[in-house]
């Protein structure tokens, strides 16, 4: 069984290819621990998702859920977590880190490390997709400086957490696996 995180940036193929390592699993269950609330910011995201939703397997399930620990321990089969991202703004929109990121730190690296527990007992494929942070202009804004920061943090965890590391450039697929973790 192996776990991987997939790193890029918008529309760089990352979604097309976690779902392209998954092919052959049979039963997967795809989690999308994204904003529920239908209102008008969230219509494209919604048909984003129906239209990735008939390109996928009959085969897989789909779950909303933002504790997505639970799911990966509890899936029949393999497992693709559709995006950590869009996990981490929910989680700081529940708990108004927007405004408190200090009140929520402890709050925040209990979920990353309930998150790495499950991937560390995980029996079963894991295919988690995130956006890389920090590559492009900083935020200008407390909240995108809130956001680039949490989520360079999550990733850099899980990806610590995970047996294979892969980056999507431009449709380009490069596995960071055998390279070294920084600090160490």
């Amino acid at each position: 069984m192996t776990t991987t995180l997939v790193l890029g940036g918008v529309r760089s193929g990352k979604s097309r290819h976690a779902e392209a390592l998954l092919s052959k699993a049979g039963d997967v269950t795809y989690v999308a621990p994204g904003v529920t609330t239908p209102d008008e910011a969230e219509a494209e995201w919604e048909r984003r998702d129906k239209a990735q939703l008939t390109q996928r397997n009959e085969s897989w399930s789909t779950v909303e859920s933002v504790d997505i620990s639970a799911v990966i321990q509890q899936a029949p089969g393999a497992v693709l977590v559709d995006c950590l991202g869009a996990w981490l703004t929910r989680l700081l929109d529940e708990l108004g880190g927007w405004d408190d990121p200090v009140g929520i730190e402890g709050w925040l690296a209990k979920a990353r490390a309930d998150l790495q527990s499950a991937l560390n007992k995980v029996d079963r494929d894991v295919v988690l997709i995130s956006s890389e942070v920090g590559l492009g202009v900083d935020p200008t804004t407390p909240a995108g400086r809130i956001f680039r920061n949490e989520l360079g943090v999550l990733n850099a965890e899980v990806g610590a957490a995970c047996d294979q590391v892969h980056l999507v450039v431009a449709g380009r697929v490069l596995d960071l696996s055998q390279f070294p973790m920084a600090g160490g």
